[in-house]
């Protein structure tokens, strides 16, 4: 079973050469912010829709029309983990949205590790060359995926005035519940699969959550109601796509 390891371990890798491009920089990048935030935002919607909520509707094809149901109760769980996850926070804006791009970066981490340890148990249950090769593929995509994400946790925390290596160290953090996640999926596969859908709507849920936060309007005495109305908007339209459609 060592043998697999190196594949289990791919998106970690991946995740921590993002973070390790904090090291290419000579000087803080301070007007950057809301550059970075843009393109923490892009890669985040792109990695919600294409890498969690299709696949795991997908997944739900057995229930017809209400496939959309298992993703839309994880978004929606994810969300209210974000909402506590915003009462919590003492620090300022910016300190706190840092944490919550963090927090939602690991969050989205989890699932994607625990779909490559359901990849690699189904070769360990097959044993054929082609779920190894399939399993194997599949880890190297999370790994190109998690390159720039990896980098959107490590960039902005350094252009906030942190040291290149909490930078880094945090990025590396992000990533390390992705192994973590394909081993206990390696334990306990039929109970992953089943489970799978949710996860990545919770995943989903948490990252739209940042995204709505730091880019629309919000208003100041209730922070959550503009990226809560946000998520119910876009489960609303993904409900009537995916049962009338």
């Amino acid at each position: 079973m060592l043998y697999i390891l190196p594949g289990v371990l791919l998106p970690f890798f991946g995740t921590a050469i993002g973070g390790a491009s904090v090291f290419l920089l000579s000087e803080r990048l301070s007007s950057s912010e809301k550059v970075m935030s843009a393109f923490a935002a892009g890669v985040m919607t792109a990695a919600s829709v294409w890498s969690l909520i299709i696949p795991a509707t997908e997944m739900c094809f057995f229930l017809g029309r209400l496939a959309f149901l298992p993703v839309v109760i994880g978004i929606l769980i994810g969300s209210a983990v974000m909402v506590l996850c915003e009462r919590s926070y003492s620090k300022t804006k910016s300190a706190a949205r840092t944490e919550k791009r963090f927090a939602a970066i690991t969050l989205h981490n989890l699932p994607e590790g625990m779909a490559v340890g359901l990849m690699f148990s189904r070769y360990l249950n097959e044993g054929t060359d082609s779920a190894l090769a399939g399993a194997f593929a599949f880890s190297l995509a999370i790994a190109i995926q998690n390159i720039p994400e990896g980098a959107i946790i490590a960039l902005p925390d350094y252009s906030k005035g942190q040291s290149k290596l909490r930078a880094f160290g945090l990025s590396v953090l992000s990533g390390a519940v992705e192994p973590s996640g394909a081993i206990l999926t390696l334990i306990a596969a039929s109970l992953a699969e089943k489970a799978l859908p949710c996860l990545f709507g919770f995943a989903a849920g948490t990252m739209l959550y940042v995204i709505a936060d730091g880019l629309l309007d919000r208003d100041e005495e209730k922070p959550t109601a503009v990226p809560l109305c946000f998520i119910v908007g876009f489960s609303l339209m993904m409900t009537l796509d995916v049962a009338l459609g």
